[in-house]
């Protein structure tokens, strides 16, 4: 059976469906003081007041079963069966998991699936209305026809806060115009071991760099508070607090995980330093309205290695260091199922996490069970009340700032942007300007148009290699899975005179210059991991590709197509060019647009790039450091399209 967590990430957990069944359809309903149901004149509907007086008359209203309902979080597949249950919880939430999508997955699907989750939240006695989160995590990935961006590392490699803020902001628009109002995102995780198969989702190895990337906060959620009301904006979620890119190989208990989810061993001041850092300017810069803490634990050295806590559980950096000493006013959100990883029974692993600070819990297929395990523990006095209150003042906020009791369903004005030429021009200057140009001898590149150009490589006229995880689906999927331009297609719209064969078995002779894309195939989280069936190492198939056409045809160009540096130290040789392509989404024609000269290449690693798998981890600033290629190592080149 599959673990638990990829059983329901994908939405197909019989054995959680069936904890759903086995529990009550209805929580008995506290009994509501007759002065407390509202009116058309209560003041939490009054929009001229000021959101602190509008929560605390709310506040004031409600039963604690719907302070718990405002509390947690559901998956819409948990729901679909039955959305009376929306109405009979008071759910303040709910989520699409990776690949969870209406069954018409367009703009108007999308929107008329929230609209319908929104209509069962306004049945209820004090009409507070959903909270409606998905990963957009680089674009509005879920829906087919989404602009879909280079992944965060292919952006950190740009040095270019501006255009990060531009593309997070494009994906806001995108996002809200099918219905919802928040995204997991950004990641501004600090990655230091590549052998994390979530490497993609970091914009880089140096706290610094990824503190300069954090523009893209302000993307999503605007300037100012008031930004938020708009259909241009959402809510965004700064993850995976904290340490989540600094586990150690090897520490991951979950499932076949090797360092996903694994423990952060370390010290307070070096964890302040890199993996800390980037959420106090997220909160104190930007701020951010909510934050995911990770599945990773903890384990201080300074009071011995080998007693690790779940972040999730750690009071210490949710309460006493996020919310009181950084000063974060947002709420919250745990990640799917995270509290179910918390030792002991449920109730225990309930009280532990709400007690240490988590505000909404992200339970996909047990939200009923959560609801009443977190009454009882109330109501026993092991959770204060003072806890839950706080929760939920931090959720109606948001809820207030989002102008959600004003306009509670989706305003649809933006929808005929979504994947615009416009949208995607700025994707495709993303991707031309992510490209790092590693080697480059005899001035191979910028190849001559028109050319005799010889492709090779199955990743080069493919869109969902190219686009990686998080597309459409959690994991993603090689093939025309959504709709764009890939690698060869830009190529192509220099040339006429291309040749492609994706095992380099078709005649090289009379070719000019060829093209070899090697890479990585998609995956998502810990099932990247390497260890876990991946390796940095070139497969057999792209080992052989350069072997053949660089050995074949004068100028042999390579590009990698992958969430990580790949090891190429024996082959590197070989190559006269070698490009950084990362995964580069949707657009990748360009990548064709530096190739030629149509636009320079400018990127710089965002990562060290080792010469070996047993390098790893290798940062800036290490002792004895010799990389392949050093952090913020990238060539440049001039615009200027040769021509033959």
């Amino acid at each position: 059976m599959p673990h638990p967590r990829i059983a329901t990430r994908t939405g197909r957990s019989l054995a959680a469906l069936a904890t759903i069944a086995a529990l009550p359809s209805v929580i008995a309903a506290q009994p509501v003081p007759a002065d407390d149901r509202p009116t058309a004149t209560a003041a939490y509907l009054d929009p001229r007041l000021p959101v602190p007086k509008r929560v605390d008359d709310l506040l004031r209203r409600m039963t604690l079963q719907e302070k718990i309902g405002q509390m947690t979080q559901a998956e819409r597949a948990a729901v679909d069966g039955d959305r009376d249950q929306i109405t009979r919880l008071g759910l303040g939430s709910l989520l699409s998991g990776g690949g969870s999508v209406p069954a018409d997955n367009t703009p108007k699907g999308w929107a008329d699936m929230v609209d319908a989750y929104q209509s069962k939240a306004l049945a209820t006695r004090l009409k507070i209305p959903l909270l409606y989160g998905i990963d957009s995590v680089h674009g509005h990935n879920n829906l087919v026809g989404a602009t879909v961006f280079p992944h965060n590392l292919a952006m950190g490699a740009t040095r270019n806060p501006a255009l990060v803020r531009e593309e997070q902001q494009i994906t806001a628009v995108e996002t809200k115009a099918t219905g919802p109002q928040w995204v997991f995102a950004p990641c501004v995780c600090v990655v230091r071991d590549l052998r994390w198969g979530r490497t993609y989702e970091s914009y880089g190895e140096d706290p610094s760099l990824v503190i300069q990337m954090e523009t893209g906060i302000e993307g999503f959620q605007g300037r100012d508070k008031r930004d938020l009301a708009s259909p241009r904006h959402v809510l965004a979620t700064a993850k995976h607090y904290a340490g989540d890119g600094d586990t150690v190989f090897g520490t991951s208990t979950t499932g076949t995980f090797t360092i996903d989810q694994g423990v952060t061993i370390t010290d307070r001041r070096t964890f302040a330093k890199i993996d800390l850092a980037p959420y106090v300017t997220a909160v104190r810069k930007y701020g951010v309205g909510s934050i995911m803490p990770s599945f990773s634990s903890i384990d201080w050295k300074e009071d011995g290695v080998g007693n690790p806590v779940k972040m999730s559980a750690s009071k210490e950096l949710l309460t006493d260091v996020l919310k009181r000493k950084t000063g974060f006013d947002g709420f919250l959100i745990s990640d799917w199922a995270a509290v179910q990883q918390i030792p002991g029974d449920y109730a225990t692993q309930v009280r532990t996490t709400v007690n240490a600070g988590m505000d909404m819990f992200m339970e996909p297929y047990t939200a009923p069970q959560f609801v009443q395990t977190m009454l009882a523990e109330v109501e026993a006095g092991r959770v204060k009340t003072s806890r839950i209150d706080d929760a939920v003042r931090r959720i109606l906020k948001a809820k207030f700032e989002l102008g959600l009791f004003e306009n509670p369903y989706t305003d649809r004005r933006h929808a005929g942007t979504i994947g615009s030429a416009e949208h995607r021009a700025v994707a495709r200057r993303a991707v031309a300007e992510s490209q790092v140009l590693l080697k480059n001898s005899g001035r191979a590149l910028p190849l001559e148009r028109n050319g005799e150009i010889y492709v090779a490589g199955a990743s080069a006229d493919d869109i969902g290699n190219q686009a990686g995880g998080w597309t459409v689906t959690w994991q993603g999927s090689s093939g025309d899975i959504i709709p764009g331009t890939t690698i060869l297609d830009g190529i192509r719209q220099n040339s006429s005179r291309v040749t492609y064969s994706a095992d380099a078995s078709a005649p090289m002779a009379g070719h000019d210059v060829g093209v070899v894309v090697v890479g990585e195939k998609p995956y998502a989280e810990g099932l990247g991991d390497v260890g876990n069936g991946h390796t940095l190492n070139l497969s057999d198939a792209d080992k052989a590709n350069v072997d053949r056409v660089c050995a074949a045809i004068r100028t042999c160009v390579v590009l990698d197509v992958a969430g990580r540096p790949q090891i190429v130290t024996d082959r590197l040789p070989a190559m006269d060019a070698f490009v950084m392509s990362w995964l580069p989404g949707s657009e990748g024609a360009g990548v064709a647009d530096v190739l030629f000269g149509k636009r320079p290449f400018t990127g710089r690693l965002p990562v060290t790039w080792p010469r070996g798998e047993d390098q790893e981890p290798i940062n800036i600033g290490d002792r004895d450091y010799n990389p392949l290629f050093p952090y913020g190592h990238g060539l440049r080149t001039r615009i200027g399209t040769r021509t033959r």
